[in-house]
């Protein structure tokens, strides 16, 4: 990674009135977990006819430096929202906020009320799994089950499976910043998965700079404005501390 191109996406996201960031599976895979379209990638393997690839448990992952790198955005005022197609909780659990944020495909530790859309954990929605099973859109409401403690709601697993309607919620609001960002930053996503694909072309369209850090080609990379490629956690960490280094000296 040439450290013009480190310069070049510190400074716009350093002088950044309304930052967006786009996260797919490509920030977890240096927690452990598998991507989807990399060399070792989830459907890469099925498409060979193999199994998935092995990972850790999910509750036993830990955020990585790309995670913390998006968190120190939110902590520097820099992140507008960050959105993502990721249901592995990380960017909850490393500390971002979750007003700041839109899970496209819901969270592996969250239900979610179809009527008034308030995300809870299983604990605070007093969903006992091994009593009333995974809560999915499409599981049949049992009785007596919990309902949402505001509205009393159905609550469902965030889960969004194939075939379930993404979150209408998370979705406008991640349509709708995209449209508003100066700039737009999208880590370890190909960006073929509509409508999520549809979100840089928003920005592009409405005239952010767009930055693109995934290590696989994607649909979008001779028309974004800097393409970086390397490991999101060794990147991202690089550009943190050029952004650091930019802020300081803006106050000296």
């Amino acid at each position: 990674m040439r450290q013009e191109e480190i310069e070049t996406a510190a400074q716009w996201i350093a002088n950044s009135k309304r930052l967006v960031v786009f996260t797919g599976a490509g920030v977890s895979t240096e927690s452990g977990l598998p991507d989807f379209r990399g060399p070792d990638g989830v459907w890469t393997r099925r498409d060979k006819g193999l199994p998935p690839p092995r990972s850790r448990p999910w509750h036993l992952v830990d955020p990585n430096p790309a995670h913390l790198a998006i968190v120190e955005l939110q902590e520097l005022g820099l992140l507008d929202f960050l959105i993502s197609q990721n249901v592995d909780n990380l960017h909850l659990k490393s500390g971002i906020k979750l007003e700041k944020l839109a899970e496209l495909h819901g969270n592996t530790t969250l239900m979610r009320c179809l009527e008034c859309d308030k995300r809870m954990s299983f604990e605070e929605a007093g969903w006992d799994q091994k009593k009333w099973g995974k809560g999915y859109r499409t599981s049949p409401a049992l009785p007596g089950q919990p309902r949402c403690p505001v509205c009393q709601g159905r609550l469902i697993n965030s889960i969004v499976n194939f075939g379930d309607p993404l979150p209408e919620k998370d979705l406008n609001e991640g349509l709708q910043h995209s449209k508003d960002c100066d700039v737009f930053l999208a880590i370890g996503s190909s960006l073929v998965v509509t409508p999520a694909a549809y979100m840089p072309q928003l920005a592009l369209q409405a005239g952010a700079k767009v930055i693109l850090l995934n290590k696989g080609e994607t649909p979008f990379d001779k028309v974004v404005h800097l393409r970086l490629h390397g490991k999101a956690g060794e990147v991202m960490t690089r550009i943190i501390d050029r952004v650091k280094e930019i802020l300081r000296s803006k106050e000296s």
